[in-house]
């Protein structure tokens, strides 16, 4: 069902199409790539390249692990559900090729919790947690690299679009598109707004020792604070319940009465 649906995407749409893991393979290293390869190959039976593919994979130590042997393969992967930097650059050295932050989860976070190092460093800089997160993911991969591209997902309003312009991917909800398009703005104004996020920013970025650290499990571990724990562990329920949802509905349905 995924690949019918991601193979007619595909004819519908330019560049890559995104197809999910299984959540509940997303502290299974093995299991998550024979579920790629699984994929792939329904994919090359309706004659839908690797090229224009991407694998998406929740951000466990164990799914940045298999995003790294995947990308070793030439597979192209993408790793969300990335809520602390510590994964974010864990994601880039694997060679994941999309890298996405959720904006907007983390603000929310933010707003009802204390106690996450990282977040509470934002706010006293009196910088928004959220896209503190993506300026500092976007300006690791680019000043080191990488050739992750970051993708900014739950943004909530135009403003976090202006304030992430530059930024490699972004998700924008069509509440936000159509806010845009109906903005009254003066020519001038409309094409004045700065790039924010660019490779000549990246370079002038300035990292501790702590950060560009080679991260493994341990040290993963250890630096994803509380908001990207839970936020892990909740977005990994979501999807899980999706997909049981979505296995009880064919379950209905297939095989046909008649069959």
């Amino acid at each position: 069902a995924l690949v019918n649906v991601g193979g007619d995407l595909a004819k519908l749409v330019p560049g890559r199409v995104s197809t999910e893991v299984d959540a509940r393979l997303a502290y299974d290293t093995h299991g998550i790539i024979r579920r790629v390869h699984d994929l792939l190959r329904l994919y090359d039976e309706i004659a839908v390249p690797p090229e224009r593919l991407l694998f998406k994979i929740p951000s466990t130590w164990q799914g940045i692990e298999a995003s790294r042997l995947l990308e070793s393969e030439g597979i192209q992967t993408h790793l969300t559900f990335v809520y602390s930097f510590a994964q974010a650059a864990a994601a880039a050295q694997a060679g994941a090729s999309v890298i996405q932050i959720f904006v907007g989860r983390v603000r929310d976070w933010a707003r009802n919790h204390s106690g996450d190092p990282e977040i509470e460093a934002a706010i006293q800089r009196g910088e928004d947690p959220g896209l503190a997160l993506v300026t500092k993911a976007y300006n690791y991969i680019h000043k080191y690299g990488h050739k992750s591209k970051l993708m900014a997902a739950a943004v909530r309003n135009k403003q976090d679009i202006f304030s992430l312009l530059g930024v490699d991917y972004i998700i924008a909800p069509l509440k936000v598109l159509q806010s845009l398009k109906e903005s009254i703005t003066s020519p001038d104004e409309k094409y004045s707004y700065d790039r924010r996020l660019s490779p000549q920013s990246a370079a002038r970025y300035d990292f501790t020792a702590e950060e560009l650290t080679k991260w493994d499990q341990l040290s993963l571990a250890s630096a994803m604070g509380p908001a990207s724990v839970e936020l892990l562990a909740a977005g990994l329920d979501g999807y899980v319940n999706q997909a049981k949802r979505v296995e009880e509905l064919l379950d209905k349905i297939w095989p046909p009465p008649n069959v």
